[in-house]
C-alpha cells in the first residue's frame, strides 16, 4: 500500500515541476531522471514493511548529573530584585543556551553585585556550560556567594552538587555534611540534602579506616 502513496507523491511532484513550475520542455528528461533516481534510492534502502517505532531518548543515569528542574531548590528569592534575571537565565538553561544563561546573570550582577542568588545562579550556569564540571570560574562564583551570605544554604548545596558531578565525591561529601550539620530540622531543603548525601555515601562505598602509626 505504501508504494501507491509513493507513486502518487511522485506524480504530484512531476506535475508540479512540469506544469505548475513551467519547466522548459528541454529540461523534462533531467527532471524525470531526478524523480526516478529518488524512487530507486527508496527501493534500495527503504523498508516500508517494517512497523513504526518511536524514537526513545536514553534515560538519565542515576547519580548526581541529573537535570534540576528547580535550580535553586527553594533557596532563591523568587520575588526579589534578582528574580527577573534568574527567570531569564532559567529559560536559557532549559533550551541548552548555557552561555546566554551565564551572560544574563553577569548582567544582573552589574546591577546587583552583592546578590547571593545571582552569584549562585552564575555558578550553576557555568557548571552547566562546562558540561557538569566545576570550573575555576564556577568555584569562584560559589565562593563569592558564600562570602556575601555565609549562612545561606544555596552556595554550599550547589557547590557540593558540582563537585559530585565532577567526580570529587569526597569533596562533595565534606561540603554537604557541613551544610547538613548547620541546617535547621524544619529547613525546606533538608530532606533533599539528606537524600543526596545518602546517595553520595552509597556511591563512595565503605571508607577505609585511617592508618594508625606503629608505637615506637
Amino acid at each position: 500500500m505504501i508504494w501507491l502513496w509513493i507513486l502518487f507523491a511522485a506524480a504530484l511532484t512531476a506535475g508540479g515541476i512540469f506544469w505548475l513550475g513551467k519547466l522548459p520542455a528541454a529540461s523534462w528528461p533531467l527532471a524525470g531522471a531526478a524523480i526516478m533516481l529518488g524512487l530507486a534510492g527508496y527501493a534500495l534502502q527503504g523498508h516500508p514493511s517494517l512497523p513504526g517505532k518511536p524514537v526513545e531518548t536514553a534515560p538519565e543515569p542515576d547519580g548526581f548529573g541529573e537535570v534540576i528542574t528547580d535550580r535553586q531548590q527553594g533557596m532563591a528569592d523568587r520575588f526579589g530584585p534578582a528574580a527577573q534575571w534568574i527567570g531569564m537565565s532559567d529559560g536559557f538553561m532549559r533550551t541548552g543556551k548555557t552561555q546566554l544563561a551565564s551572560q544574563t546573570l553577569e548582567k544582573g550582577l552589574t546591577k546587583y553585585p552583592d546578590n547571593v542568588d545571582l552569584w549562585v545562579g552564575l555558578g550553576n550556569a557555568l557548571v552547566a556550560h562546562g558540561g557538569g564540571v566545576m570550573s575555576p570560574a564556577a568555584a569562584l562564583a560559589f565562593d563569592e556567594a558564600a562570602k556575601r551570605a555565609p549562612d545561606h544554604p544555596a552556595p554550599p548545596f550547589f557547590a557540593g552538587l558540582a563537585l559530585a558531578q565532577s567526580g570529587d565525591l569526597k569533596g562533595a561529601e565534606a561540603v554537604w555534611s557541613r551544610l547538613l550539620a548547620r541546617s535547621p530540622a524544619d529547613a525546606p531543603w533538608r530532606p533533599d540534602l539528606e537524600m543526596r548525601l545518602s546517595q553520595l555515601r552509597q556511591a563512595m562505598g565503605p571508607q577505609a579506616p585511617p592508618e594508625t602509626q606503629a608505637a615506637p
